[in-house]
């Protein structure tokens, strides 16, 4: 590297790494995976000696490239934003893959913007396991209070909050460099998330072009609905990346040709459709994400329930989907009863939530009493069951036909008969598959469920 740089290796056992590398011994607390916070001391102790400070787990390589870059973005950038990084690994082929596009992770339509002759955008995920910070940018992540502090965790695990506080607690925002976008690629050595999760070259360069294009430009810049919670974990946010959902797929006639989609992400889901000879409309989750659905020969419509509907007007679908969206929604009755006027006499609703009444969500997620605070204006989320849903589905003329709880851990499935019609508190997940009346739904909906 063309720069002066000094390494230090932080280890909870004496190693001899050569000359000129300090290795700092000992674990802030008894927990192991508190090991990385023990960095922040020692930019904190030497924040006077040097310009920048790069904190890096230790199989991402930082190359200076990646430094230069920075150096070059931190001029245009406005005091609070920070450039970031996002990781790739290789293939086999050496084709990029991007293990960070997994679970609700995604860009954030409203962000993208002009920074000189930049442009930048935000993704949901801090987390990229290194940053890097000036001398200035160093001294006010610790005048925020929030980064000189004791190991924790909340949204992110320990080790990921150590590489996460200077954007979580700082009061600064982490901004990538889409049009240079190679510039801000660190490569995750292991390679070890490769098809596992995450999107290939292919998918992540759609969605890079797409932000830089004229068309998103002009378009409006929003997401579908609150997909990031007020919540202190990613397990109520709206999962953006996921594999098809064979539990879905399962419901799903052959008969049933024409399909709307509603609130799709990646359309892994609807890929199996397309394949299994279904026709396919969606209606994206923002209009970044549906790029990937219209690249795949799924009609795409706007990632707004006012504009779709209104641009779905005088057509008719067999089957509606709405997977995983009714619960972050202020009114799902609203969804259900603009959606049950495009579904054909005899069709079909098919509808997933999450099971509220799962042992481990009462048991993790909600203080007791049980629902006293939880509400949407707090937390962006609706508290559904069967008997909402099916309240719902009749007041739009529709009849709930099949409600299915699913248990998908194996040790919960081997243990679920001895809780008799008590074995809905171990399934995570709720199906719900209802079928219109033949004649016009009831217009006369009652906002009082």
């Amino acid at each position: 590297m063309p720069y002066h740089v000094d390494i230090v290796v932080l280890s909870n056992v004496p190693k001899e790494l050569g000359p000129g590398i300090q290795v700092k011994i000992g674990l802030p607390s008894k927990d192991p995976w508190s090991l990385p916070f023990g960095h922040k001391k020692i930019f904190v102790e030497r924040l006077e000696e040097y310009d920048l400070f790069i904190y890096t787990e230790d199989d991402i390589l930082i190359t200076s490239t990646n430094i230069d870059s920075f150096l070059q973005l931190t001029e245009m950038l406005p005091k609070g934003e920070i450039s970031g990084f996002l990781r790739y690994e290789l293939d086999s082929t050496g084709r990029k893959w991007f293990p960070d596009f997994c679970g609700p992770y995604h860009w954030f339509p409203k962000s993208v913007d002009k920074r000189d002759q930049y442009t930048v955008a935000e993704f949901s995920n801090a987390h990229s396991a290194c940053y890097i910070l000036t001398r200035d940018q160093l001294r006010a992540a610790i005048s925020s209070g929030g980064y000189l502090v004791d190991p924790h965790q909340g949204r992110y695990d320990l080790l990921c909050t150590a590489a996460t506080d200077p954007y979580t607690q700082c009061k600064l925002k982490k901004v990538i460099c889409i049009s240079q976008i190679s510039d801000s690629l660190v490569h995750h050595l292991s390679n070890r998330y490769v098809r596992g999760f995450g999107i290939d070259q292919s998918d992540f360069e759609r969605q890079i072009a797409f932000m830089l294009s004229d068309e998103y430009s002009a378009q409006a810049q929003q997401e579908l609905f609150v997909t990031n919670k007020n919540i202190d974990s990613f397990g109520w946010d709206k999962v953006y990346f996921d594999n098809a959902d064979h539990n879905l797929l399962s419901m799903v006639s052959k008969k049933r040709k024409n399909i709307l989609s509603v609130g799709c992400g990646y359309p892994s889901t609807e890929e199996v459709l397309i394949r299994n000879g279904h026709a396919v409309t969606a209606i994206p989750l923002d209009p970044i994400i549906g790029v990937l659905s219209a690249s795949r020969g799924i009609k795409t419509v706007e990632s707004n329930f006012e504009k779709a509907f209104q641009s779905l007007k005088g057509n008719m679908f067999e089957c509606i989907i709405v997977s995983n969206v009714l619960q972050h929604l202020k009114d799902p009755l609203d969804l259900l009863s603009r959606a049950a006027e495009l579904l054909i006499p005899n069709g079909e609703f098919i509808i997933s939530v999450p099971n509220f009444w799962y042992l481990n969500y009462l048991r993790e997620y909600f203080p007791y009493p049980i629902f006293k605070k939880w509400t949407y204006s707090k937390s962006y989320l609706t508290m559904i069951d069967k008997h909402h849903i099916g309240n719902w589905l009749r007041a739009v003329g529709v009849n709930g036909t099949d409600y299915q709880y699913i248990v998908r851990s194996p040790f919960l499935k081997k243990i679920s008969p001895s809780f008799g019609v008590f074995n809905f508190l171990l399934a995570d997940r709720l199906f719900v598959r209802g079928r219109k009346q033949g004649v016009s739904a009831n217009k006369a909906v009652d906002r009082r469920i």
